[in-house]
């Protein structure tokens, strides 16, 4: 499934195997939480911007329009006319983001839907059924998402029962792959290690999960409450006790200066709501460094957003006119914002991979930062 081509140091150069087409490695995923990319983007967009993997919510589609309907409409590839990889999340992120509208039991966790208050339930069985409704390239196991920093002994109690939700999920899984009405019959499972920023605990999880054998594993829990060196320290201490065989997944994160450090220490697969998010608000990444294009000093700016850049937006428009755009309240702005920065973004990987091709990536990686930071 998953072809180590080159490391470059702790950096690693892969591509991974799927269903839905070979996936090349350090990748983002483009977020689309409801099967679609905030920002009036389409998935034919999407292949223009050279978006490899598209990401969807569980939890969110599973309240609308339903999984049920996505099945009978073909799935989720079918439903939103995207012929490349799609993993979905399971809803864990959902456990810490609702945390005041759910309850945590061992049997899985009650929500109240944030939509209409309505009770809907959750665990390992109906994460796994709902992806497989969605029938997406991947799918992630349910595990609790844990705020930090969080009391050890409170860590310690929720990473053992994630791991009892791990072996449902797999089981549960490997049920659904067998039966016959099932979409997708080779969907892959991702395993999640937690631990908040007990390194001791990551590492015992980590080699828990490891012996599942599962398709990849990531790394969750962090880019929710702790500072980027811890967030580094974590991802180096949990690294070495991963499958080297398998992708590995930083889970909501981040900035690109969060990526290279990260892709520095081994991590394959990335994901984040940030650079749509930045771009409906008029921030934008460069070469130098990000922007925002509501300032005034943009008024008069002819210069594309970022000179060199080969994305949609660079290709036709101006700073000056996409501000004014904003201004005038006009959702074109938005679109070309988030056309850029998914770009960027895509590229960036790209540029990455064939630095680590080249085994030049830390000098590749200190370049970028001197641009964006002035500081590598």
């Amino acid at each position: 499934m998953f072809k180590l081509k080159n490391t470059d140091n702790r950096a690693r150069r892969g591509e991974f195997i799927t269903p839905h087409g070979t996936i090349q490695t350090p990748v983002f995923m483009n977020v689309g939480t409801l099967a679609a990319i905030k920002g009036a983007v389409s998935s034919m967009d999407l292949k223009d911007i050279g978006c490899q993997v598209e990401l969807s919510n569980t939890y969110h589609l599973h309240l609308r329009p339903g999984d049920e309907v996505i099945k009978k409409l073909g799935g989720l590839h079918k439903f939103m006319n995207w012929d490349q990889p799609i993993l979905t999340d399971s809803g864990g992120f959902q456990v810490f983001s609702l945390s005041k509208m759910r309850k945590i039991k061992e049997e899985g966790v009650y929500f109240n839907s944030h939509i209409d208050g309505r009770k809907i339930f959750m665990g390992p069985e109906e994460s796994m059924q709902i992806q497989s409704n969605l029938a997406s390239t991947i799918a992630m196991a349910f595990d609790e998402c844990i705020e930090n920093p969080s009391p050890r002994n409170y860590v310690l109690n929720s990473v053992d029962r994630t791991t009892r939700w791990l072996e449902r999920c797999k089981n549960e899984m490997d049920k659904l792959n067998s039966q016959e009405d099932t979409i997708n019959k080779k969907q892959m499972l991702f395993g999640i290690n937690q631990g908040g920023v007990y390194e001791d605990i990551r590492i015992q999880h980590a080699k828990t999960i490891s012996q599942f054998d599962l398709d990849g594993y990531a790394i969750g829990g962090l880019a929710v409450g702790e500072t980027h060196e811890e967030m580094y320290r974590v991802i180096e201490a949990v690294e070495p006790f991963l499958p080297k065989d398998k992708p590995r997944y930083l889970m909501g994160v981040g900035m690109p200066s969060n990526i290279l450090e990260a892709v520095s220490r081994g991590v394959d697969f990335f994901d984040c709501v940030l650079p749509a998010r930045n771009g409906r608000h008029g921030h934008v990444f460069t070469s130098e460094g990000k922007i925002n294009l509501f300032n005034a000093k943009f008024e008069l700016d002819d210069r594309p957003i970022d000179e060199g850049c080969q994305c949609p937006a660079c290709q036709n428009y101006t700073r000056a006119y996409i501000r004014h755009l904003f201004k005038a309240k006009e959702m074109l702005a938005m679109r070309l914002c988030v056309l850029h920065n998914l770009y960027f973004y895509n590229k960036l990987m790209e540029d990455i991979r064939i630095a680590i091709d080249e085994n030049r990536f830390e000098e590749f990686k200190n370049e970028k930062l001197f641009q964006w930071n002035g500081k590598a």
